[in-house]
């Protein structure tokens, strides 16, 4: 009788196993394909009437097409960490570029391992730390997809039928835009967008742009093609995400409709109509909840997004009403030394505050070739002018019309008829930033201790109040605008201006270490004091100053070398 039983009982558990592989086989599998720096408008389902992008195209024609899909900032790091955890950036921590999440962030494979996925990764990471994005790495170290080793993985999960998460994250079209095959564009017929001059290096810069869009669609091919060799198309949802605009001007590091705006394209047969556009308002934030769902996963109240499979399905077709944006400059490549920006859409308006205006604002892009020719042409052109003083300076609110205005190039926002919208979006923008802990300035300051490479590990003294110009013993330097001003000392010892201390002697400080501090300065002649250290050892930057030391940048060392205004 027991061994009757026990036969029962083992043929029960055989069925029930096999039944739970049978249901683990089934589960959809998730590829997405991400850009990098690529306008959505540059891709020919877009409407680009050049790019040359088929493989992109046939995947729209193939599924559906979202005309209001938006990331939280317009920089890698932070974009690809929203994504991955579902947590605006401010609330993860991973707010400026080149950032880390904080600790006890989860990520992707927290949630779909546990539904039995396999998560898995090639090409471009750019997110960290590593212990919170417990993901499989497929070939070597590199930014672009290995699809040697692409096509080793699905061969494996296919014999297995063991579900997935596939991430093929690829470097293109990242500028140096040196990938791609420019013969297949001429430079002289190419529709410039209407934000950028007639100008020769900008047109050879934007025709190798869209020869690696052109490049970055044969990728897309060749993950669409893996899929098909190991018969996994029929049951894999595919997305593809464009990431932040492009390194011109007016795109990526701004928080315009072109750094903001992604494309977001996605395949999922018997699932989502062939054909579709969806004009639904969906961030990056969706992203997580949506993947979280079709594995067949609980929502997750703590995700900042929510699930956009009915979207997908076409069971709706709204999802939310406004969308926000962030943009931290602190800490990018040759950038101001802060320049924060807000933005929030309700899928028509764009409002965007600039919290520090006074500020000329900086990034690689104005380093660029392109950019360069745009500055000498605006010399003797005027409407080139308008575009680098759009550009460099900007006012403390802006309002754009997304739908008639793609590319941002009208403010409206001293228009009397549209006072009733701005309000309503700096009311919802205000609420959101409150909702994310973000200070504003103060948020922007502290950018540095999210950024692992600059990150001081000492206690950082953000002094806000713009103190007036004096004149004391010690060294005088110019603050040339008012503004707020980092002062850095490396190693022991204690720094004061205007009699203010700023930084002070701490427990424990090596040599080597590096500590820093923000007082605020109005303009004019300040007067900076030091205990325990070497002037050679401190730095200091501002506003409208880049960073240098204070034997290169002092007034004098006397207090009566020049009378003041005589510098």
């Amino acid at each position: 009788m027991h061994f009757q039983l026990n036969k029962i009982f083992l043929i029960l558990t055989t069925l029930m196993t096999f039944s739970i592989q049978r249901g683990l086989a089934q589960q959809p599998n998730i590829v997405l394909i991400l850009a990098d720096d690529c306008s959505s408008v540059d891709i020919g389902a877009y409407g680009s009437p050049d790019s040359r992008t088929p493989t992109l195209d046939r995947l729209a024609k193939e599924g559906i097409l979202f005309n209001n899909a938006y990331q939280s900032t317009p920089v890698c790091s932070p974009t690809r960490q929203n994504l991955l955890t579902g947590l605006s950036p401010f609330r993860s921590g991973a707010y400026p570029n080149h950032t880390e999440v904080r600790d006890t962030v989860k990520s992707l494979p927290h949630y779909l391992k546990p539904l039995g996925y396999r998560v898995a990764l090639s090409g471009k990471r750019h997110f960290g730390p590593s212990q919170n994005y417990p993901i499989e790495y497929l070939g070597k170290l590199k930014n672009d997809a290995d699809f040697a080793s692409v096509d080793t993985f699905l061969n494996t999960v296919s014999n297995e039928r063991q579900p997935f998460c596939l991430l093929v994250w690829s470097n293109e079209p990242h500028s140096p835009w040196n990938m791609g095959d420019t013969t297949l564009f001429d430079k002289q017929q190419l529709t410039l967008p209407p934000i950028y001059p007639d100008l020769t290096v900008t047109r050879q810069d934007f025709r190798d742009y869209l020869a690696e869009i052109n490049y970055l669609d044969g990728q897309v091919k060749r993950t669409l093609e893996l899929l098909d060799k190991h018969n996994l198309s029929d049951n894999t949802i595919v997305i593809f995400a464009s990431e932040q605009g492009n390194s011109f001007p007016f795109a990526k590091w701004t928080c315009y409709n072109l750094g903001l705006r992604s494309a977001l394209i996605a395949r999922w047969p018997e699932k989502i109509k062939p054909n579709s556009v969806s004009n639904a308002l969906v961030e990056y934030s969706d992203l997580l909840p949506t993947f979280i769902d079709i594995a067949g996963g609980t929502p997750v109240s703590a995700l900042d997004g929510s699930s956009i499979v009915p979207i997908l399905t076409g069971e709706k077709d709204i999802h939310k009403q406004y969308t926000f944006g962030q943009m931290t400059t602190r800490g990018v490549i040759n950038g101001s030394d802060y320049y924060p920006i807000r933005s929030v859409s309700n899928g028509r308006y764009r409002y965007i505050r600039n919290l520090a205006p006074e500020v000329s604002f900086r990034n690689a892009a104005i380093n660029s070739a392109h950019f360069k020719e745009w500055i000498e042409d605006a010399k003797s052109n005027s409407e080139t002018a308008k575009l680098v003083n759009k550009y460099l300076q900007r006012p403390a609110e802006e309002l754009y019309d997304d739908q008639e205005d793609p590319y941002n190039q009208f403010n409206l926002i001293d228009r009397p008829e549209l006072e009733t919208v701005k309000d309503e979006l700096a009311a919802e923008l205000k609420e959101w930033m409150d909702y994310n802990g973000d200070q504003g300035i103060i948020t922007e300051l502290l950018a540095l201790e999210h950024m692992p490479n600059k990150r001081s590990g000492y206690p950082v003294l953000i002094d806000t109040v713009l103190y007036a110009s004096q004149e004391s013993q010690g060294i005088h330097i110019n603050a040339p605008v008012d503004g707020y001003y980092t002062f850095y000392i490396k190693g022991p010892g204690s720094i004061s201006v205007d009699g203010q201390a700023v930084l002070v002697a701490a427990d424990g400080v090596k040599d080597k270490d590096k500590r820093y501090a923000v007082i605020g300065l109005q303009k004019g002649i300040h007067t900076v004091s030091f205990a325990n250290t070497q002037e050679d050892r401190i730095t200091y930057s501002g506003p409208s100053t880049s960073l240098g030391t204070l034997q290169r940048n002092q007034i004098n060392k006397k207090l009566k070398q020049k009378p003041v205004g005589e510098e």
